[in-house]
């Protein structure tokens, strides 16, 4: 079931991520905002020695030698003339569009721009939407050697890492001295950001390439609304705004569900493949900085009074949702919220993307989201918000790659801070933007909208990581199995939280306990501590 939701999600944005995919969805046509830009003149600003050009703003893009964009691609000239000529990425069909088609007008492609300065031939080889990871596990146990890197979900890295298919890129990482910590411009939280993002037990083994990280919308129009402002008072004692804590979400969905009139409280997704995120946002905000999923000696943790509780309100939320939530994916709830059906939601952070854009005909809440951090808990005074980050596509280099250190110089360029940024405003795919520099480009901001991209990066700076260890599969689905059999009431949360306790024991046992625990202890390494005052 959840490889058909992933993949469903992904499909929608193939063929490049053009409009038309999202129109199959949900019924509308979005056209992204573009920039009108005049041509600049086809050279690059003073003490450039790479980048873009051909366009108004490309110096933005453009780097000197003494940057990671610079080092790469100076190491990739090295090594072409030691005879390496040709990298193969394996890459899901739904994000080719922003390696290959330019952007802006009068821009080359990135992988025209990569080829032109370096000499070396960037193959792209489609891979199915939704079988990344499987594509990838039968070339590693084939040994087939089709690719030199693969593009694969994040938590996907320690069950790769533990198969031997990809390389540790420690080396590589100290020699090339990529800066993903540089405070300006690398990543949200800096060397724990990194630790989320790109390692494993400690070790680098991917490079980020997107930015799915869980964030919450709403209807600016209601929440403005006077008569709902006087309402809500008169019933709840407060004042309505955008709700800080899960209480206050679970009011003001409560007050604005009225399906009798084609309004939903909140839909934030409780189907078999995407609900245990939400449900994740819940259960780790319960503690201060954050309430973990297991113990230092590999223990669960989800079998007590936080994990019930946090089970309870998932499924209490059922409430007010659509009668079919369980089975709601992504292309229901983007349809829905396009359709002014829903007052709140939790996304991914293109939502405003494709729904608050004037070249959208068909959405009716232009110019009526906001968007606003997690919902978190009053736990020793401070509140604990917490969002998730599920999918995202991390690129790895394969043992069987020809030349690792050319692999790993080109994911340097593709993931620094100019370069990405470039991409990450490129509506021919689907990575989402992540870093620091991406939240300040003022391409990305218009692309995304400058309202949102503030919201996005302090949501990232509270973003825990789903399960990343060995057996991450097998866990989620544990847990997931058990969630959804709790919303059908098949179980309890009693019932649905020592089953998964049980289970999560086997499999700890069956990876082996001591690879557990050491990936345990890294993965807390990348918990934020990011706290709020009340009020």
């Amino acid at each position: 079931m959840s490889d058909l939701i992933r993949l469903s999600r992904r499909q929608l944005l193939a063929s490049g991520g053009n409009a038309a995919a999202l129109t199959a969805a949900i019924g509308i046509a979005p056209s992204f905002i573009r920039p009108g830009r005049a041509f600049a003149a086809d050279a690059l600003a003073p003490g450039m020695v790479g980048g873009p050009t051909g366009f108004n703003g490309a110096e933005r893009y453009q780097y000197g030698p003494d940057t990671p964009e610079g080092r790469a691609v100076e190491a990739a000239k090295a090594l072409k003339a030691s005879g390496a000529d040709r990298i193969v990425l394996g890459l899901s069909d739904g994000s080719i569009g922003q390696l290959t088609q330019p952007f802006p007008a009068g821009a080359p492609s990135i992988k025209d721009l990569w080829e032109k300065e370096t000499g070396i031939t960037l193959d792209i080889v489609g891979v199915p939407n939704g079988q990344e990871f499987t594509k990838t596990m039968q070339d590693i146990s084939t040994k087939g050697g089709a690719y030199d890197i693969y593009a694969v979900e994040w938590n996907r890295l320690g069950d790769l890492a533990e198969t031997g298919g990809i390389l540790k890129l420690d080396d590589f990482v100290a020699k090339h001295k990529p800066e993903w910590d540089a405070p300006e411009t690398g990543y949200v939280n800096g060397v724990k950001g990194v630790s989320l993002l790109n390692q494993y037990r400690g070790s680098t083994y991917g490079v980020s390439l997107d930015g799915d990280f869980q964030t919450w919308v709403y209807r600016t129009d209601l929440f403005n609304d006077e008569a709902e402002k006087t309402a809500f008072k008169g019933k709840y004692g407060y004042d309505l705004a955008p709700p800080k804590t899960w209480k206050q979400l679970d009011e003001v969905s409560a007050f604005f569900h009225r399906p009798d009139k084609g309004l939903l409280g909140s839909t934030d997704i409780r189907n078999q493949g995407w609900g245990y995120t939400n449900w994740y946002q819940r259960f780790v905000s319960m503690g201060n900085p954050n309430q973990f999923l297991f113990g230092d000696d590999g223990s669960p943790l989800i079998n007590s009074e936080a994990g019930i509780n946090a089970t309870k309100e998932y499924v209490d939320s059922l409430a007010y949702k659509s009668p079919d939530a369980i089975s709601w994916g992504w292309p229901e709830q983007y349809g829905n919220f396009a359709k002014g059906g829903a007052a709140l939601t939790c996304a991914f952070s293109n939502l405003p993307k494709f729904l608050d854009n004037a070249g959208n005909k068909d959405s009716q809440v232009t110019g009526k989201i906001g968007s606003m951090l997690p919902p978190g808990r009053e736990v020793d005074g401070k509140l604990i918000s917490r969002s998730v980050l599920w999918l995202n596509l991390s690129a790895s280099v394969s043992s069987q790659a020809k030349n690792p250190e050319l692999c790993y110089v080109f994911l340097q360029w593709l993931g620094s801070a100019r370069i990405y940024a470039w991409m990450t405003a490129n509506p021919g795919g689907y990575f989402d933007p992540f870093r620091l520099s991406d939240f300040a480009d003022p391409l990305v901001r218009e692309t995304y909208h400058a309202y949102h991209m503030d919201v996005v990066r302090e949501t990232v700076a509270r973003t825990v990581p789903s399960i990343n260890y060995p057996g991450a599969t097998a866990f989620h689905n544990a847990l997931d199995e058990n969630l959804v059999a709790a919303l059908t009431k098949a179980k309890t949360p009693e019932e649905a939280m020592a089953d998964v306790e049980t289970q999560w024991k086997r499999i700890v046992r069956r990876t082996g306990e001591e690879k557990i625990l050491d990936a345990i202890k890294s993965n807390k390494e990348a918990w934020p501590t990011v706290t709020d005052a009340i009020g």
